[in-house]
């Protein structure tokens, strides 16, 4: 497929996005593309104008900040994996950003685009919902910081105005782990489980089990009461309305989620 017609803008620092982004126009931020460009090819995307922000390096890179981390919104999924400081503070979004795509995805595409493309399937988000992550945007009107709970709205939508750039992930440090199960290396999620232990407390979230990353709170609340990993992993998929397509019928991913939570939470509770 062909993408719609569309003019091409390459940003030459944040301020220039923002104020491309307050053009008035139906714009896009354009990171690695990774997201993005698989949506206008087959026209479910039609922006007016592409805003290129892939070259603005103040926007990369990864720094401690309040004990966790802060990762610029356009370091790309392999840095992130890579990363040591990632691996010593909070290694779940490593693993997470590991098992991304293929190589050519990873090397491509960027933490922030992931994120602001509001997948439900995708993972970073159900990582960063588990991790009680926050994200950092930047508009017409300065900078502003909004809870990852709060972040995701429903399907490709998020808290994002259109005139605003995330430009920081920011996470604790903490431990855990996510898994998912996919057919092929490269697929999407068919259902992921994100478990990690910050603050004294066990958190978790999945990927593609709602029109958002969900909250495990039945699962949580069991483990708050001291249930064991598999009693708490009975409640997986409380409060969820996972998707019926060719990967999985609705009641396969509710046992997907039931198992992948069991698992991640043996892997943090002992």
């Amino acid at each position: 497929m062909i993408p719609a017609p569309f003019d091409y803008e390459l940003a030459t620092s944040v301020d220039h996005a923002l104020e491309l982004l307050s053009s008035g126009r139906d714009a896009k931020a354009l990171a690695g593309g990774q997201s993005l460009l698989p949506l206008m090819k087959l026209r479910f995307a039609r922006p007016e104008l592409l805003i290129d922000v892939g070259r603005l390096a103040e926007l990369s890179g990864v720094r401690e900040h309040d004990g966790g981390l802060a990762i610029g919104a356009m370091t790309r999924h392999h840095d992130v994996a890579t990363s040591e400081l990632v691996r010593s503070r909070c290694a779940v979004v490593a693993e997470a950003a590991a098992g991304i795509g293929d190589p050519q995805i990873r090397h491509r595409g960027t933490i922030g685009g992931s994120i602001a493309h509001a997948d439900p399937a995708s993972d970073l988000p159900a990582v960063l919902l588990a991790l009680d992550g926050e994200l950092v945007a930047r508009g017409p009107e300065g900078e502003r910081t909004i809870p990852a709970a709060e972040f995701f709205r429903g399907v490709f939508e998020s808290a994002l105005a259109a005139d605003e750039l995330l430009t920081e992930v920011r996470v604790p440090a903490a431990t855990g782990t996510y898994l998912k199960f996919h057919r092929r290396a490269q697929d999407w999620a068919t259902v992921g489980a994100a478990a990690v232990r910050a603050n004294g407390s066990v958190h978790v979230a999945l990927a593609n089990m709602g029109a958002t990353p969900i909250r495990a709170t039945g699962v949580e609340d069991a483990l708050g009461g001291g249930a064991d990993a598999e009693a708490a992993a009975a409640r997986a998929d409380e409060g969820t309305e996972p998707p019926s397509d060719t990967n999985g019928s609705a009641d396969y991913r509710r046992h997907l989620a039931r198992v992948l939570v069991r698992d991640a939470l043996v892997a943090v509770l002992h």
